[in-house]
C-alpha cells in the first residue's frame, strides 16, 4: 500500500519548481535522443513537436516549412489552453488550426514560461515523461 505522498510525487514542491524539473526532463530526454546530448533550446523543441505532429519524420524542410512546423507545434501545445482549435488536415498532410482566442500580451519571460508549461503538458499527455 502506498502512502499519500508516494502517489503524488513532489507534493510539497512549488508549481515553478515542478515546471522547472519537468522542463529539464524534457530537455534532457530530447537532447539525448536528437542532439547527441547537446542541450536543445525552446525553439528546437517546438520544431521537433511540429515534425512529430506532421508525422513526416524523414523529410528535409525548407526554411518557410520549418516556420510552419513551429506554428503547428505552437497551435498544438496551446490548444488545451483554448487559444487554438484543430481545423483540418490539408491534401499534403499538414494540420491546420483556427484561432479561438487571442493570446494575451505577455512579456518575453512570461511567454517562455507559458510555452514551457504547454510543452511539458504535451509531453505528459503523450507519456514521453512522467
Amino acid at each position: 500500500m502506498h502512502s499519500y505522498n508516494e502517489e503524488i510525487p513532489n507534493l510539497n514542491m512549488s508549481r515553478d519548481e515542478l515546471l522547472k524539473e519537468r522542463w529539464q526532463k524534457v530537455v534532457d530526454k530530447l537532447s539525448a535522443q536528437f542532439a547527441d546530448g547537446d542541450a536543445l533550446d525552446l525553439d528546437a523543441i517546438i520544431y521537433l513537436i511540429g515534425v512529430q505532429e506532421l508525422g513526416q519524420l524523414h523529410t528535409s524542410y525548407k526554411k518557410d516549412q520549418k516556420l510552419d512546423l513551429m506554428h503547428i507545434a505552437i497551435c498544438k501545445v496551446l490548444e488545451p489552453y483554448g487559444f487554438y482549435e484543430f481545423d483540418y488536415v490539408d491534401e499534403d498532410g499538414w494540420p491546420h488550426y483556427k484561432v479561438k482566442a487571442q493570446l494575451p500580451f505577455l512579456k518575453a519571460g512570461e511567454q517562455s514560461i507559458l510555452m514551457k508549461e504547454a510543452i511539458v503538458n504535451y509531453f505528459l499527455e503523450t507519456d514521453y515523461i512522467q
